[in-house]
């Protein structure tokens, strides 16, 4: 990697002037919308592990659309560890490079992803084009904001979330579900790199009518505005997205941050934890905790990856260069 890619892909941590750090750093690469999360999280970590050992640790994050992050660690950003947006951007780590263990997902519970959350609407306030479901998306004169799947884990989620979507209203009929996507992916003007930008583009320059965007980061933008520019629509049935978290054992075992790295992972597991993992308006794993903030979370009906497949079999349908995806945004451009 370059050095200006490096320090693009380190998201300025590289431009901090920090003074000489004689005990252990961790950095953790992470994608687009996590950065309020892990910055509480971090300060609660670093509390806990010197409490529990007497070390005084720092924790540096680095954030960008999941899958560009992924590229940016096989390409030497040194990461401890990876709290990425979708499984294949960590299965990517293991398979390409050998950085991450196979068996990561069994490291931790509830297959490494120690949170869930799900895609949904974020549209102007008093919703002047009337957007209430994934069919409202395909309606002429109607504009929608999205970062790409090709770089971006949620937009991933959010194309899936339609796709399942296509199919149930379809009875399984995918050359319908094909047709509705075509329809709706129109409707893009401009695609951005990551969630986070894509939001830039929907609150600050005025892009569409309705954001397809994480539920997290959807509340977040809505806090942000106050409540009086935008407003959250919750549509019939989405996709229960769960992020994953990975050790990036290699690096970590270089670094000698190894043991550090898990336990940073494990801690969001924790009771303390999930209740960050809430605050910040992700779907905690914790039963309590997630009793505790009911009233934040309205009930869905979600469908699974597996239930659609896969990411395998996902990715090469939609995704993979002469996917899907791109054979319905070329259509759109010729």
């Amino acid at each position: 990697m370059t050095p200006l890619r490096l320090i693009a892909a380190l998201g300025g941590l590289l431009l901090l002037s920090v003074p000489a750090w004689a005990g252990a750093t961790l950095l953790n690469v992470s994608y687009d919308p996590t950065s309020e999360l892990y910055r509480d999280y971090n300060a609660a970590f670093v509390r806990h592990w010197r409490a529990e050992t007497g070390q005084t640790v720092r924790i540096l994050q680095s954030h960008g659309g999941s899958g560009r992050q992924a590229l940016a660690v096989l390409e030497g950003l040194p990461a401890d560890v990876v709290t990425l947006a979708e499984p294949r951007d960590i299965d990517v780590l293991a398979s390409r490079a050998g950085l991450v263990d196979p068996g990561w997902r069994q490291r931790f519970a509830d297959g490494a992803a120690p949170y869930s959350s799900t895609v949904v609407f974020l549209v102007r306030k008093g919703n002047p084009k009337h957007i209430r479901d994934w069919d409202d998306l395909a309606r002429s004169g109607v504009v929608v904001m999205s970062a790409s799947p090709k770089t971006s884990g949620g937009a991933r989620w959010a194309y899936l979330a339609a796709w399942g979507y296509a199919l149930h209203r379809s009875g399984g009929d995918a050359g319908r579900a094909q047709a509705f996507m075509g329809a709706w992916l129109r409707h893009v003007p401009v695609w951005e790199s990551g969630a986070r930008g894509a939001t830039a583009a929907f609150l600050r320059r005025g892009v569409g009518d309705v954001l397809l965007t994480w539920e997290n980061e959807a509340i977040l933008a809505r806090g942000e505005t106050g409540g009086d520019a935008v407003e959250i629509v919750y549509p019939s049935r989405s996709i229960l997205a769960e992020p994953p978290v990975a050790v990036v054992d290699r690096l970590a075992a270089r670094h000698g941050t190894r043991t550090l790295a898990e336990a940073y992972l494990g801690y969001l597991y924790s009771r303390e934890g999930q209740e960050i993992v809430a605050r910040n308006h992700y779907r905690p794993r914790d039963a309590a905790v997630l009793r505790a903030h009911a009233a934040d979370f309205p009930a869905m009906t979600l469908f699974t990856v597996d239930s659609l497949g896969g990411w395998t079999a996902l990715w090469r349908r939609h995704f993979a260069e002469g996917g899907l995806f791109d054979r319905l945004t070329a259509a759109e451009r010729g």
